[in-house]
């Protein structure tokens, strides 16, 4: 059975999955299950965050060795994790063998304008402002990420726990920025099977960064209708679905078994 990997993105980290990963083990059929952290996250807090994505492509593929869990992987990541996972499957093409995206965006298939949308600049701006004060700083980002109003008082108060538990620094947020900003996936196709998912409603990331990323690379490619940049928290059950529904169309075209 097929190990699957986990990976959040800018600043957070596996507690911030929620009930997702229970509803994904379902879907797609496995107890084999690995949620990792980036650097300067999580139970990594303490640590310097990589100012490239391809160094923190070196520190997962350490941590899932450490693991010692066998590959080959499939790695479903969102935002920043999804360039870490692209790059991760460019450069080791033999250890990932299904890749699901999620919300992600990348030059060169997107402008710095649909990579992070003009009118969530503001808000950013109060995030950052308010780095250091728990509840302001994660309802901000809720603001930003999450269109589910559904158990918003108990969101806020598990992220404030996670921030108070773990405080991300704003020098770590910033390197973690400043990695995705600069990431190019350049010409090379993943050769393993790739699930795209986007939100049309994303006040985050423009989905059509999305739309871009699957047409260059032939991708399969699935737009929710309403939910934010934060897909797996604003309807885990769609996005588990999705990937469970797809697993056996790739394995029928590819004629390995999911």
């Amino acid at each position: 059975m097929s190990t699957w990997i986990l990976l959040r993105g800018l600043t957070r980290e596996t507690r911030h999955w929620g009930r997702f990963p229970a509803i994904l083990r379902d879907a797609v059929r496995t107890d084999s299950l690995l949620q990792l952290d980036l650097p300067g996250n999580g139970a990594l807090v303490d640590q310097h965050a990589p100012a490239q994505v391809a160094a923190m492509v070196d520190f997962v593929r350490m941590a899932v060795s450490q693991s010692s869990v066998p590959g080959p992987y499939r790695v479903l990541a969102m935002s920043l994790g999804g360039m870490v996972a692209t790059d991760w499957a460019q450069h080791y093409p033999d250890e990932i063998e299904r890749l699901v995206l999620i919300n992600t965006s990348m030059r060169p298939f997107s402008s710095m304008m649909q990579r992070l949308r003009p009118q969530a600049w503001p808000g950013l701006l109060g995030v950052a402002l308010d780095w250091r004060s728990a509840p302001e700083a994660e309802a901000g980002i809720h603001r930003l990420t999450c269109n589910n109003p559904a158990g918003l008082a108990d969101d806020l108060a598990a992220w404030v726990a996670i921030r108070e538990s773990a405080p991300v620094s704003r020098a770590n947020a910033l390197r973690q920025l400043w990695a995705a900003a600069r990431f190019d996936a350049g010409t090379t196709v993943p050769r393993c099977g790739t699930l795209i998912l986007s939100s049309a409603a994303d006040r985050l990331v423009n989905p059509v960064c999305s739309a871009g990323l699957a047409a260059a690379w032939g991708a399969a490619h699935l737009q929710h209708p309403w939910a934010g940049h934060d897909l797996p928290h604003d309807d885990p059950v769609w996005t588990s679905e999705a990937v469970g529904a797809w697993l056996p169309e790739i394995a029928d075209a590819t004629g390995n078994m999911f």
